[in-house]
């Protein structure tokens, strides 16, 4: 895989229960089969958890580039702690930030259907909620469109259109559903 692809020179690896062994390089990290390493996920809710900012993927990520996902994902880089990095990733993908609280983990592995490449990541679920609007203004080198959906409408595109929604989102989602966090 590329090393020009990713821009973050390396990422945490990490054992099936999120222990941190070492780094790589992000690019390595997600050759092939990929190597395990920390990621997280967040959800940002309004409306009492009636809707979900999502997000489509830039055409630039190096892999699932186009396609819908949670509202912002990515690495755990040395030193940082989960729930700031979050609210850090919050403001540099979409321009505004809110109190994020750390949810379940989880472990998936995912082959890009372009081969490009593949995510296996130790995941921890970050949920926050907006009690108005926020002023989004995406970097386009990370968010190609967004969108606030109800859960419903979610639900009923999520089954239309299975391809265009990110794989560790359908995972990501049902877990952070099930946990109080989804609901403000």
């Amino acid at each position: 895989m590329d090393a020009m692809l990713f821009p973050m020179s390396s990422v945490l690896l990490c054992t099936d229960d999120g222990t941190i062994t070492g780094n790589a390089e992000r690019a390595e990290a997600h050759a092939g089969k990929g190597k395990l390493h920390r990621a997280f996920s967040v959800f940002v809710f309004r409306n009492n958890g009636a809707e979900l900012l999502i997000q489509k993927r830039s055409k630039e990520k190096p892999l699932f580039p186009l396609i819908w996902a949670n509202t912002c994902c990515s690495h755990l880089r040395e030193g940082e702690e989960v729930v700031a990095a979050g609210e850090q990733r919050l403001k540099e993908e979409f321009g505004f930030t809110c109190a994020l609280q750390k949810g379940p983990s989880f472990v998936y592995r995912a082959e890009d259907p372009g081969k490009r490449g593949s995510e296996y990541e130790y995941d921890t679920l970050l949920a926050g909620h907006l009690t108005g609007d926020a002023s989004l203004s995406p970097d386009p080198k990370e968010v190609a469109e967004w969108k606030w959906l109800s859960l419903k409408e979610l639900e009923s595109e999520m089954r239309r259109a299975p391809l265009e929604f990110a794989p560790w989102f359908y995972l990501g989602l049902a877990i952070i559903l099930k946990s109080p966090l989804a609901r403000a």
